[in-house]
């Protein structure tokens, strides 16, 4: 595939909310949907680095992104972004889920979830379902789901997951099993958009190996400021940079010809390089798996996404 940043077209009109944008991915996809004309909200836990990202972006661009605060790891917080969203907008044409933690050490969510299933897809679904109504006043929008070749790791995932306690708490099993809610989410999505009669694409999106904080932040967390070090020196060595892992993400999201459900990553064994379709493991492609997620993630959340089409 020969796609460059160049072949996406005028977004002029188009509004779109990114999640995670104060760095990495996030930050090199809304940078890009704005130099193309878009609206752009970001969506960042912390408003101090926000508007000096923020900043940065105007500078880059030449167009000002909105700041929304939101913290995907409080269900309050998801809960208030949305509204404040929803009261301010009257359509919203482009969701781009990308905000993520990886490998953490155990913690929990301010609603005691497992950090990584709770932040990077209980989160997203929460955000997602109380956002639907103005994706479905759009005239065509999109969702698009970022995921991990690391989701293909995780050969199941449970309700217990997401309150999984510490003993026997592996980081590397439950970033895998968050990364295959997404893919599973993203799929369902689609599906239910599709029987509705949705004018709206979900599709999903993974960067490859691509040189972001997501690396580095666990081993922060932990205090662990050599392993750190390590990630940051194999990330010079091996990584793609963070504007190609966000080739993905910027196909999925603005590939007039996308076909709904449609899963991008990094064309050279989806490790880096331009994008194209990738393959979802054959676990995130169960649809009866996704359907008991779906149903799980809503007893977790308290947020029932409907599809009603307007009319």
């Amino acid at each position: 595939m020969t796609w460059s940043t160049a072949d996406i077209p005028d977004l002029t009109g188009r509004r779109a909310l990114v999640t995670g944008a104060t760095s990495g991915l996030g930050y090199e996809t809304s940078l890009e949907l704005l130099r193309h004309g878009a609206e752009v909200l970001i969506a960042a836990r912390n408003p101090e680095k926000a508007a000096q990202r923020a900043g940065d972006l105007k500078q880059a661009s030449g167009r000002e992104p909105i700041v929304v605060e939101l913290d995907l790891a409080d269900l309050t917080s998801v809960e208030k972004a949305a509204d404040r969203v929803r009261k301010s907008y009257d359509k919203l044409d482009l969701l781009v889920n990308n905000a993520g933690v990886m490998a953490t050490p155990y913690r929990q969510t301010v609603d005691g979830f497992e950090l990584q299933l709770g932040t990077n897809h209980l989160g997203h679904f929460a955000l997602t379902g109380r956002l639907l109504p103005l994706l479905l006043k759009a005239p065509s929008s999109r969702v698009v789901t970022v995921s991990s070749f690391m989701h293909k790791t995780a050969r199941s995932i449970h309700e217990g997951d997401f309150r999984r306690p510490e003993p026997g708490y592996s980081k590397w099993v439950a970033y895998g099993k968050s990364k295959l809610a997404n893919v599973l989410f993203m799929l369902e999505l689609e599906r239910r958009a599709r029987a509705a009669g949705a004018n709206l694409i979900s599709a999903g999106a993974h960067p490859g190996y691509a040189a972001t904080h997501l690396q580095t932040h666990g081993p922060e967390l932990a205090g662990r400021s050599i392993e750190a070090r390590v990630w940051t020196g194999i990330n010079k060595l091996v990584a793609q940079s963070a504007a190609a892992g966000a080739w993905p993400s910027l196909y999925a999201a603005t590939n007039p010809d996308l076909r709904p459900g449609s899963y991008v990553g990094p064309g050279f064994f989806e490790y880096r390089g331009k994008p194209a379709i990738a393959l979802p493991s054959r676990t995130a492609q169960d649809p009866e798996l996704a359907e008991r997620l779906w149903t799980w993630s809503v007893a977790a959340t308290g947020v029932d996404p409907v599809l009603t089409v307007p009319r």
